[in-house]
């Protein structure tokens, strides 16, 4: 669970210190004694830091847990929608208040803020099953920090970007997050020009 895109992005909420404190804690299992040590103040002080940190990061995580049989069935059942354009079908398993962000880190071309609301993310994804299908491209579904994702690779099998569903309590879609950054994606192998595809599509 400390290895997955949520939990990531849930520590950048925290400030500095009671990041420090949560991972050292709750992660790291440093006892109070210890990282008061480190950090520089008092074991009462990191104990209220800890609680904070924790309370932050439990009213912002996701309670939907499955098995990872259910989370595999419902990536495969949604990247396929996706691929087919299925508008229907994606309305059925996105939660009506989902929300989408890309990651272009301004290397690529990214949506400029967020999408929001099933009908608005369902269209925005058939749209992009189809774009995807017109490049040759495909959707590899795949585990992505333990979250159900896919890979998404062009006609040569290079990689354009990483999917990644965060599932609600009810077990729909709640976040879909795009990681189109090739900083990021270089260590999953050769990354693709997505300009070059944006204009051979064009």
């Amino acid at each position: 669970d400390s290895l997955s895109m949520a939990f990531l992005l849930l520590l950048e909420r925290l400030n500095p210190v009671e990041r420090a404190v949560f991972l050292l804690h709750d992660v790291f299992d440093y006892t109070h004694t210890e990282v008061a040590g480190i950090i520089g103040k008092t074991e009462a002080n990191c104990r209220r830091i800890a609680s904070r940190a924790r309370t932050a990061m439990e009213s912002h995580r996701s309670r939907f847990v499955g098995t990872p049989d259910q989370r595999e069935r419902l990536a495969s059942r949604f990247f396929a929608a996706v691929r087919l354009g299925d508008v229907d079908s994606l309305i059925g398993m996105l939660a009506s208040d989902v929300v989408v962000y890309g990651d272009g880190g301004g290397n690529a071309p990214q949506w400029s803020k967020p999408i929001v609301g099933a009908g608005n993310v369902s269209r925005l994804l058939a749209g992009l099953g189809k774009r995807l299908g017109d490049v040759g491209g495909a959707i590899e579904v795949r585990e992505v920090n333990g979250d159900p994702g896919a890979i998404i690779r062009d006609r040569d099998g290079l990689v354009i970007s990483v999917f990644v569903l965060e599932l609600s309590e009810a077990g729909d879609v709640q976040t879909f997050r795009s990681v189109i950054n090739p900083a990021k994606l270089r260590h999953l192998g050769p990354v693709a020009d997505v300009w070059a595809l944006a204009r051979e599509r064009a």
